[in-house]
């Protein structure tokens, strides 16, 4: 396997980080967990600092944050993968 596109690699990280963020705020919606499950779910979230429960503003925020953790995580596996390369060559 050759090297990755930061670019490339980075996006499809956000996007998927971003499906996934719509996936878990729509769950929070859809009672198929007991009540203890849907209290747990909603204090993961308000885990992100100002992130308060379905407002829009914390949800744009949300976003925010998944996108920053996402873009830090595909940029730091790229370099990672990249970098272990260099001394096959």
């Amino acid at each position: 396997m050759g090297q990755l596109s930061l670019k490339k690699y980075v996006w499809k990280c956000v996007l998927g980080a971003e499906v996934a963020y719509g996936v878990c705020l729509l769950g929070g919606f859809i009672p198929l967990r007991s009540a203890k499950g849907t209290e747990l779910h909603y204090a993961l979230f308000e885990t992100l600092p100002g992130f308060t429960w379905i407002n829009l503003e914390s949800v744009v925020l949300g976003a925010v944050y998944v996108f920053a953790f996402a873009w830090i995580f595909g940029w730091y596996y790229v370099w990672m993968h990249n970098s272990s390369l260099e001394g096959t060559k």
